[in-house]
């Protein structure tokens, strides 16, 4: 296979498993909004619990090693080592299949416990159902780092998709036998967690299936692999810095759950406590949403960079990131301000809120909606500095920034005037923290760091035009007297597009070449008349 095929075949690959990647988060969101309905905001905080332990747990297991798995299948794939790639995964799913136990055990067993500890007690019936998924989770790890090794990401992307999609409906359908039978919301979070439990099983099942034919397709080759032990030593020294770092992440959340549902017992009841957390993690998965699509941007940008980086097209490396940059403004800063300014109907009609929650959810909102540029902004840096080789700098700098995030949520949300409003704004400065460390990082150590900043610019002068005539519009049909939620979140949004589509044409805020980038780019090019 030639160099440029390889390329175009890698590029494919990587576009497909992000593209998999915002479905698959889209049809979360689609899961939770129902799910939301069904349990209330008081289960839902239950279930969001349950996926705080589990995240820390699923990190360890698998953050690192599926990276270590696939680089180095990869590099005896290129050498024709098939023997070292059987060596490899056997030695790799021995550990995983360790890890994944151990998991598993901490969460059944302990489930009651863990939940004592985040100051949520009804929460144990979700952790113990979701505990079986760490064991699937780190055996479907060993069948994607098989796969994506030999640049093959058409098993990941499929078994993620239909792992989505059978969450989908067998926990929203739990969740409506199991509330119906028992009447209790700690229940009914654990029954929409076996919706979870049971998409880990299918798509274990399908990638096994898979998995089997690939191996046995795999040439016999007279190649002599590398000891076990050996060969766990190399996977370990890749796997254990990246697991670190992405694991004392998860680590910070859980302590932020932590502190902010201690901060808030001190003056409301726990029933008052786990409905406001509700309430909040439902508004962190409206502020997801535009992270799904950002996602895909930043993954296929890092390969182009680094392909150009080992051509010495040094130019059009820093070209291609402020084209990046342009982009990934483009998208995230509409979404900003438009979550930000319809705060209120966005989550009256996904959340269903009314009353006082309504007005909680509507501080929540718009916090988190300003968020959606920093972040963006975070995950384009760190996908930079990560295509430039400066993997540790981006874990550090989103370190101490989580490190901020907890001090000012423990100071903001023990001011009962302020209570849970605190932790986004923690998010929010956490975020422009890590922004603001980026962007120092990249100057410093890129020899030719590109303008973030001034090619972010135009599109949220953009955003800020659209935002604008998006509140003009919904303030008129509040006093016209429309209350449909529907309306009050459609009409807003078809202005603000239009609005938002001539300004950024106007303002020059987007090249043709950026648009190439975009799936159908040149269509989108042409339908601009870039």
């Amino acid at each position: 296979m030639s160099e440029s095929t390889k390329k175009q075949s890698f590029l494919h690959g990587t576009m497909l498993l992000a593209m998999a990647t915002a479905i698959v988060k889209v049809i979360g969101a689609l899961y939770k909004i129902p799910l939301n309905a069904i349990i209330g905001s008081q289960g839902f905080s239950y279930y969001s619990t349950a996926y705080d332990i589990y995240n820390v747990l699923l990190m360890i297991s698998t953050a690192g090693l599926p990276v270590a798995m696939s680089r180095m299948i990869a590099q005896a794939s290129s050498l024709d080592r098939n023997n070292q790639i059987r060596r490899i995964y056997t030695t790799a799913r021995g550990i995983f299949l360790g890890l994944g136990l151990i998991g598993t055990l901490l969460m059944v067993v302990f489930c009651r416990q863990l939940a004592q500890g985040l100051n949520q007690p009804d929460a144990w019936a979700a952790i113990a159902c979701l505990g079986p998924c760490c064991f699937f989770i780190c055996l479907m790890s060993a069948y994607r780092g098989f796969f994506q090794g030999q640049s093959n990401m058409i098993p990941t992307s499929v078994s993620q998709v239909l792992e989505a999609i059978t969450k989908l409906i067998v926990g929203i359908g739990l969740a409506v036998l199991v509330l119906r039978a028992t009447d209790s919301l700690s229940l009914a979070a654990g029954g929409a967690i076996l919706g979870v439990t049971t998409s880990c099983l299918v798509s274990t099942i399908y990638l096994h299936r898979v998995f089997r034919k690939a191996y046995r397709a795999l040439p016999n080759t007279a190649d002599a692999p590398d000891s076990a032990g050996s060969t766990a030593k190399q996977l370990l020294a890749i796997a254990v810095p990246i697991t670190i770092g992405s694991a004392g992440l998860q680590i910070l959340t859980v302590l932020e759950t932590r502190i902010y549902m201690g901060q808030l017992l001190n003056t409301l009841t726990q029933a008052q406590a786990d409905t406001q957390k509700g309430i909040y993690n439902m508004t962190q998965t409206i502020f997801n949403l535009p992270c799904a699509f950002i996602t895909p941007i930043t993954i296929s940008v890092l390969p182009s960079i680094a392909a150009l980086l080992a051509a010495g097209k040094h130019s059009e490396v820093k070209a291609t990131e402020e084209s990046a940059a342009r982009v990934t403004g483009l998208i995230a800063a509409p979404c900003a301000v438009g979550l930000a300014v319809l705060a209120g109907p966005v989550t009256a009609l996904l959340g269903g809120y009314t009353g006082d929650s309504l007005t909680l959810s509507t501080q929540l909102m718009t916090v988190l909606g300003l968020c959606v540029i920093f972040n963006a902004l975070v995950l384009l840096t760190n996908a930079i500095m990560q295509a430039h080789g400066h993997v540790n700098l981006p874990v550090i700098n989103m370190f101490i920034g989580g490190v901020v995030k907890l001090v000012i949520v423990y100071i903001l949300t023990g001011n009962p005037n302020i209570g849970i409003v605190g932790t986004p704004i923690g998010t929010l400065l956490c975020y422009l923290c890590i922004t603001v460390l980026n962007l120092v990082s990249m100057r410093r150590v890129l020899p030719d760091a590109p303008a973030i900043v001034k090619n972010v610019g135009k599109a949220v002068l953009s955003a800020l035009l659209m935002g604008v005539a998006v509140f003009g519009v919904l303030q008129l049909l509040q006093y016209a007297g429309i209350t449909s939620r529907v309306l009050l979140c459609a009409v807003p949004i078809v202005v603000g597009v239009v609005v938002y589509v001539l300004a950024v044409v106007k303002l020059k805020a987007i090249t043709r070449a950026d648009a190439m980038l975009l799936p159908k780019g040149e269509k989108i090019a042409n339908l601009l008349h870039l």
